[in-house]
């Protein structure tokens, strides 16, 4: 199960590179296109949820990575029994929020679909479509939230602690900038 879940969020990591990659590209296409007179118009279009895209699907595996903004502060100050409560009670409280994000998220995108929502910019598509992203990206958040409280209920050390020190073990400090 361990394997099956850190390919998930690996995958789901690359995808959301993809669409940063993809939105370089497109950008460079419609600086073109406007160079050379060609029309570009719904390339914003596509940009936009492109940017969504990126934004959902890589935040679980920048949460497992140990690469998101985390204040430390205090929980660097806290005996380790404290700490671990601490990111219990944090790790409880994400989860509450994330589920109810994901939850939102889904109603939102099946609602959509239910009524065949259009995309109101110049390429009229179903509106559901790009809102896959928010949805499955919420929802691998939850997982990942769940999958690290699981860990720590356990008395395992959070995988995005784990991670952090092995690279400030191996002298990389990069994600500390």
């Amino acid at each position: 199960m361990r394997r099956a879940l850190d390919r998930t969020y690996l995958v789901a990591g690359a995808l959301g590179a993809g669409c940063i990659a993809l939105i370089c590209i497109l950008m460079v296409v419609q600086t073109l296109g406007r160079q050379f007179g060609f029309q570009t118009g719904a390339i914003t279009d596509v940009v936009s949820w492109l940017c969504a895209a990126a934004a959902f699907m890589t935040m679980a595996h920048a949460f497992k990575h140990g690469d998101f903004v985390r204040v430390t502060l205090v929980l660097e100050k806290l005996s380790v029994p404290n700490r671990r409560r601490f990111e219990l009670v944090c790790l409880a409280v994400a989860c509450v929020a994330m589920g109810y994000l994901a939850w939102w998220a889904c109603r939102f995108t099946f609602e959509s679909w239910q009524f065949n929502e259009l995309a109101q910019g110049l390429w009229a598509i179903p509106i559901w479509i790009p809102q896959m992203s928010f949805a499955i990206g919420s929802l691998l958040f939850l997982v990942a939230l769940v999958d690290e409280l699981l860990i720590v209920v356990r008395g395992g050390i959070p995988t995005y602690v784990r991670l952090v020190e092995e690279r400030h073990a191996q002298g990389d400090f990069s994600s500390d900038l």
